[in-house]
This record gives C-alpha cells, structure tokens and sequence, in this order.
C-alpha cells in the first residue's frame, strides 16, 4: 500500500502567508513556517499566489523560489498561471509541479500545450466543481496528472467518475471522514489548516491515522533494537552530526524507550545518564534536532544521527559540544566545498580590505565587464587545453577559469549557498537527475 502526503499550504498575499483564499489575515512568517514543515514530518507543501498584479506575483514567486531551494519537501505552486509563461516560472523556481486552475475555459488546451513542453507529471489541476471531469473526461485523464480538490464534498462524486488520483484540502480535522477520505484508493493525501496549523503534532497525527489502517511516512527501523550491542548500562552511544555541515555536534545516549520515542516523535531523544530518564533535546531549550537518518556502525554498537539541529546543540551556547581544542596541527583541507568556501571568503575579504598590488583588487577596480571578459576568455584556454589533452594544463586553467568565476560571484553577490541549492534542485529534489 502506497504511503498516504499530509500535505501543508500556504497562501501568499501581498508578500505575507496569510489564512486562505478569502481570509487575508497574517498567520505567521512563510520561513519560519515552512522551516517547520519541513522539520515536523509534513511530506508536502503547496504554495497559493493570491497576486493581483505583476509585482505582487514576482514578490510571490521569490518567495517560492526561496521556498524550494531551503526545505527539502517537495513544493507545488498554484494561483495566478495564466499561460506558458507563468508555468515555466514555477517551475523554474524549483517546485516539483504547477497547480493549474481547473475552472479555466481553456484548461484541456494549457495541459496538453504544457504536458509536451514540460511533461504530465508536472501538471496538476485544481478542482471545486467536478465540472471538467464531466465535459471533459477522457482529455482530463488523457493530460492530467493529478487532481488537487478544494471542495472536499466533491470526494464521493469524483471517485465514482474518474480514476485519476487526486489529494484532497479540507478545513479542519474529522478523524472519521479523514480516515473515510484517506483509504479511498485514489486519494495520495490531505491537507488543508490541521496540517498547516503549527500547533500540530504532524508525527502523532501520522500515529492516529496508522491505528486506522492508514499508512503514512514515518521512521521505521531497519533493525530491531535487539540486534544492537548495549553496553554494560543497557544504552548505546549516539554520535551526532548536523546534516548539512557535516559537523559533529555531540555525544549521547539511547536506551531502548529513547531510540523507540525518537522514531515516533522524529526529535532526537535520549537516555540521561546523571538523571537516569529521558529527555528530549531542545524540549526545555527550543533547540530540537529533527531526525534525517539514523545509521548503525559495523559492530552494532554505535549510532550516527545526521539532524536538522535548532539554535545551540551544546548547553553552553556553543553550536557544538566540541569547540575545546586539545592539540591542532594546520593541515589543507581536501574539502572541496571547504576549498570554495574559503577561496570566497578570501575574494571577499580582499574586496572590503584592499592590498596594493592585488591582482583581486585590480579586477575589482576595473569593473564586472572586465572580470566577464575574463571568465570568456579563461574559458576558451579550457577548451584548448581540453584539445590538448593535456591532464595538467586542463587543471591549470580549469583553476584560473574557478578563480574568476569566483570574483564575478563576489561582484555580483551570488553565495556557494544559493549555487549548491540550485544544483539540488536541479539534480536531486527535483528528480531530474541528468
């Protein structure tokens, strides 16, 4: 049985997440709560543009951009697709799919025109009415995706009339109708204001719903507690790491009721030596580490957790416990993100402290043009020297081509950040792996 999407939304409006399509009033900041929707379980997020005008969509679709380049769950935008246009600007802002309106006169014409230029599986359609099924049946299913229902009366009619799959917005929480609407056969999920409510407990909602025969995305082991190696205490060490970095952030440990509770909860959880009981990390602090895997070394007898670490994980305000050296040797770092990051930093620092004689600060003086002219020409020697075949003068200039990239970066504000998210969109969260 496939996995059931709680899905979250949010409604933009004059820059704002706001509570819906007919209620303006802020609900909150669009960061903060896509953050915790990314981090509580939520496993999809549509994005509704209420824009009137061309500026307030271009504000919304930064937004969206943003969105979709700093949470790893999939983003679908929705309102104010007109054309074309407006299709390939969603999508260029990284969402998995557009959400079409379904009540369009011409709605059959835009998916199939879409569907040639940018596939099916990019196309979803947005319903109140079950109208479109109706007039237009086998071209629905023929170039529809998927269907997004905004009328959650409509579940019976449309499951009786089409086949296509469709998630389904709800206003409130019912456990007896979302249970009734989540085992049909056709839905993939629900959403609606339960989910996007930041009070909810999205892990125990997923509970709630697998007690009712309902299967969601959740943490299962892939090995039985009783497979681990315990020390004499009954626990097993935990060395944690924050997922993006990389950086260890501590070490702790786990009895069988903590590892059982960071599973159902999605938060780190452990067993307190000196206290002898469980503790939540962040539960007094705020400073939660939501779970993104848990991996068992070879012997069995020690876990890695790669988190999504809030604020400090150390109780001293350090962003890790290990911050205390002991001894240090300078060493290079073979790193290459490091490399990148510490070129750039260099650039930068150049650039707000300039050196006489700095070949960094000539570039600087002289302009964008003058470090593009250079990155044209810095190029060419590439593909010469890729001519050659010559395996060290292609990593020379391969070298001058980087450095100069990396001025222009400089000079034009763009981080390794927003580089290194642009490649995930395009060759992981995306799925278009090339």
């Amino acid at each position: 049985m496939e996995h059931k999407n709680l899905i979250a939304t949010i409604y933009l409006k004059d820059g704002n997440a706001v509570k819906g399509r007919a209620d303006f009033t802020v609900v909150g900041d669009w960061k903060e709560l896509s953050k915790l929707y990314n981090e509580s379980g939520v496993d999809k997020l549509y994005v509704f543009d209420l824009s009137q005008n061309d500026r307030e969509h271009d504000i919304h679709l930064g937004i969206i951009r943003h969105l979709s380049r700093h949470i790893e769950i999939p983003v679908y935008g929705a309102g104010n697709i007109k054309k074309m246009e407006d299709i390939k600007k969603i999508l260029y802002a990284g969402c998995k799919g557009a959400i079409l309106d379904g009540s369009r006169h011409d709605i059959i014409e835009m998916v199939q025109e879409a569907g040639q230029r940018f596939g099916k599986e990019k196309l979803l359609v947005s319903m109140e009415t079950v109208d479109l099924i109706f007039k237009h049946k086998k071209e629905a299913e023929e170039h529809i995706h998927k269907l997004v229902v905004l009328n959650e009366t409509i579940v019976d009619a449309l499951t009786n009339i089409t086949n296509l799959p469709f998630s389904v917005i709800v206003s409130g929480y019912d456990k007896k109708q979302w249970t009734d609407i989540l085992k049909r056969d056709a839905v993939t999920g629900i959403g609606g204001n339960y989910v996007s409510s930041p009070g909810t407990d999205i892990m125990s909602l997923k509970r709630n719903l697998s007690a009712e025969g309902i299967q969601t995305s959740k943490f299962v082991s892939a090995i039985p507690w009783s497979e681990f190696k315990l020390n004499e205490d009954g626990l097993i060490p935990v060395v944690v790491q924050e997922y993006q970095t990389c950086e260890v952030l501590m070490l702790a440990y786990m009895n069988e009721e903590a590892y059982n509770m960071t599973l159902a909860i999605g938060k780190m959880t452990y067993y307190s030596r000196s206290r002898q009981e469980l503790w939540i990390k962040g539960e007094t602090s705020g400073h939660y580490q939501y779970v993104k895997s848990l991996t068992i070394d070879c012997d069995k007898d020690t876990i890695l957790a790669t988190v999504s670490q809030v604020g400090a994980a150390c109780h001293t305000g350090n962003p890790t416990c290990f911050f205390q050296d002991l001894v240090k040797k300078e060493y290079i770092s073979r790193n290459p993100l490091k490399v990148f990051e510490n070129m750039y930093d260099t650039i930068t620092e150049r650039r707000e402290h300039p050196k006489e004689g700095s070949y960094t600060n000539y570039l600087f003086d002289k302009g964008l043009d003058k470090i593009l002219q250079n990155i044209g020409e810095e190029a060419t020697e590439i593909v010469i020297a890729a001519k050659n075949t010559e395996p060290e003068e292609i990593t020379y200039e391969i070298c001058d081509f980087i450095y100069d990239l990396v001025v222009m970066m400089v000079e034009t504000g763009i981080t390794w950040d927003e580089v290194v998210e642009e490649l995930n969109q395009r060759y992981f969260y995306s799925g278009n792996r090339k």
